[in-house]
């Protein structure tokens, strides 16, 4: 890692002494709850472009390879992001500042953000760090925001565009079509989509198609927008993905140290969200302020078929989350800064239903759920945060939120009621220092909280990993206290991000060993407040343009981390990742004809958990490291049609994201086809 800092650091050094004294182009951000610069943001930020995630066949793939993120992936047909060594529920998911992150959202990788169309993305903000005086529970280790593209038209003459698109790939058989058409004026306008997606199993670097792993996802979406006035703005937003069958495979295949799968069957039957917004906008309103106002539902189902290896029982799981949100905030950007003030409130209720059909006989009866059904979760808060420019060179911000969250637990065969009301206060402060004009020192000091929800307090039954749950209803909040530091240049020929991170995670809630074992074998596990974390990492990111048609892409991430379970001696911490990065370069001379090649990579990882070892996803010999190579050609024709054609891990390697449940795709040929009017 240090030749890679080196050589970075040797690389930028000319060329930053070399910029020019152009102004580049400010970026606005949501990622203060209000639109600002992007410089004016403390955190660390990635920003993934609308482009960038229509390349890829589901919202999660586009994170892969960014700065501060790696991606972890169970099964195909869904993604989880880990950032600074956090993810699932310690990993705060929005769709336009709305929650995604719902009361069954686990602590280990989630596959809820995968339910987004595609169509429906402007761009995703990834808020690095622990912002939570804005976002408060669940924003532990950082905030990942899909901000939605919103239809608009600037004539008052009613117009009209669309674009189609179908792609092909042979690692694992995927056939995508998406479709979108938009119309209206300046005052109103609208957009329908529709999305299709269907893969075989796929191919791994070794030439093996692994299987069952394929799956279908079909989507759609309507937004209609209005702007009566300059001075206000309505959004009315819909959603709906559906996943009818996905295989979990790492419960299909054996795995590191089985000579047996541990399932017959493990099916996501079906994985389905849908989603309604509603937003008002006034700017220049009561009190001068710019008031948002947001109403959302989401509803997601996560039904399952499983069925233990050679066993004659089936289980069909029925779980669903209904959220309920409504936020409300006011704003006023000033010549010195900027401040906002908010309350939001959310309630959560959980259905779940299990029954189990005898095969050999034919006889069905209904078993205890994996939640207890009927249990809910509320919550509200309050917050306020302001950023403000104290001298010409020095930029302050920092804010306090008050959370309240309420479990309720109805009983259940094996379990008592249990309502758990926990109020917790946090908050965050940030600077930024101008060096120069292009150069910026950055730091940040936050103290958050996750509460438990109802995975966390009422999961029964089996788990993934040869695991049967029981209860616990008296958890308590985890904690983190987290800072970093870093830098930040600013050019039209050069763009470099760095930021130094350490954070310490206690009470954490983790899965402890009873001592027991069910009478089919498997262990006998309740999540407790047992365990404490420190982790620590750099990220960086490089942006060169080397000439009017060539530029170049560089990305380091480096974590390190240890804990300590129940009392037991350090140990490193589970589930995190290797070091990591890629180098990407791009030709574009501004006509029909762009190309860009990449080398993406990761190291070693083989500081593993007693709990790492443990999983047959992950070798416990530790995950070895690996290199791939890839190139994509885009071609414009007729103005309209664009041809893409990508061919990613061109020497066919055959490896492992560490963590993930299957090895990923081999040697991949992509042919893709849009037109846009």
């Amino acid at each position: 890692m240090s030749r890679l800092l080196l050589l970075m650091a040797a690389t930028v050094a000319p060329l930053i002494a070399a910029a020019d004294d152009n102004e580049i182009e400010e970026v606005l951000v949501t990622a203060t709850r209000r639109a600002i610069s992007s410089e004016d943001v403390s955190s660390g930020l990635t920003l993934v472009t609308r482009e960038q995630v229509q390349a890829q066949k589901l919202v999660t793939d586009s994170l892969a390879s960014n700065v501060g993120v790696f991606l972890q992936q169970t099964t195909p047909g869904q993604g989880a992001a880990i950032i600074r060594g956090l993810k699932g529920s310690s990993i705060l998911h929005l769709v336009d500042g709305m929650r995604l992150n719902n009361a069954i959202f686990r602590s280990a990788p989630t596959q809820y953000f995968s339910l987004v169309p595609i169509s429906a993305v402007e761009r995703v903000e990834v808020l690095r760090g622990t912002p939570t005086s804005l976002y408060g529970n669940d924003a532990v280790g950082g905030v990942v925001q899909l901000v939605t593209r919103v239809p608009g038209f600037d004539s008052p003459r009613t117009e009209a565009r669309g674009e189609v698109f179908a792609s092909f790939d042979t690692a694992e058989l995927g056939k995508t079509t998406r479709a979108t058409l938009d119309f209206g004026n300046s005052v109103f306008a609208s957009s329908f989509s529709a999305e299709y997606l269907k893969t075989g199993n796929r191919r791994t670097g070794s030439g093996e198609r692994i299987g069952p792993s394929g799956y279908e996802s079909r989507a759609a979406r309507m937004a209609f927008s209005a702007t009566p006035a300059n001075d206000r703005s309505w959004l009315l937003d819909v959603h709906y993905l559906e996943q009818p069958e996905t295989p979990r495979v790492d419960e299909l295949v054996p795995g590191f140290g089985q000579t047996e799968p541990s399932s017959s069957e493990f099916l996501f039957a079906p994985n389905r969200r849908v989603f309604v917004h509603g937003k008002y906008t006034k700017t220049a309103g009561a009190g001068g302020l710019d008031w948002n106002t947001d109403i959302a539902w989401q509803r997601v189902d996560d039904d399952r078929v499983t069925r233990d290896f050679g066993a004659t029982d089936r289980r069909r799981e029925s779980n669903s989350s209904d959220l309920m949100g409504v936020t409300l905030s006011g704003s006023r950007i000033t010549e010195a800064g900027s401040w906002i003030v908010g309350a939001e409130f959310y309630h959560d209720e959980v259905r779940s239903v299990r029954i189990e059909e005898n095969l050999a006989n034919g006889v069905i009866q209904q078993v205890a759920s994996r939640f207890p059904d009927g249990s809910t979760v509320s919550q509200a808060a309050l917050y306020a945060n302001i950023e403000h420019r104290v001298t010409d060179r020095n930029n302050l911000n920092g804010g306090i939120r008050v959370s309240n969250d309420d479990v309720s637990l109805p009983a259940t065969p094996i379990s008592a009621a249990a309502d758990i009301n926990s109020t917790d206060i946090s908050g965050d402060f940030g600077w930024i220092f101008d060096v120069t004009r292009r150069w910026q020192m950055l730091a940040n000091l936050g103290l958050g909280f996750r509460a438990p929800n109802v995975f966390d307090l009422g999961t029964l039954g089996n788990r993934p990993g040869n695991r049967f749950n029981i209860p616990n209803t008296t958890l308590d909040s985890e904690r983190v206290f987290q800072a970093d530091i870093g830098a930040r240049y600013r050019s039209d020929r050069v763009t470099f991000d760095l930021m130094i991170y350490a954070l310490r995670y206690d009470d954490r809630i983790t899965s402890i060993g009873t001592g027991g074992v069910t009478a089919d074998g498997r262990d006998i596990v309740q999540s407790v407040n047992a365990a404490e974390s420190s982790i620590r990492g750099l990220e960086a990111g490089l942006d060169l343009r080397l000439s009017d048609e060539i530029r170049a892409r560089a990305v380091l991430n480096y974590t390190w981390g240890e804990q300590q379970v129940s009392g037991n001696a350090t140990e490193p911490a589970g589930r995190i990742p290797p070091f990591n990065g890629n180098i990407m370069l791009y030709y574009d001379a501004g006509g029909d004809f762009r190309l860009e090649s990449w080398l993406r990579f990761a190291g070693n990882q083989d500081r593993l958990s007693a709990r790492d070892v443990s999983d047959v996803r992950i070798d416990p010999e530790g995950t070895p490291g690996w290199v791939v190579v890839g190139a994509r050609l885009q071609k414009s024709f007729a103005q309209d049609w664009l041809l893409s054609v990508s061919l990613d891990n061109l020497l066919d390697k055959h490896y492992r994201v560490h963590g993930s449940g299957l090895d990923a795709a081999g040697r991949n040929l992509t042919i893709g086809v849009r037109r846009s009017w």
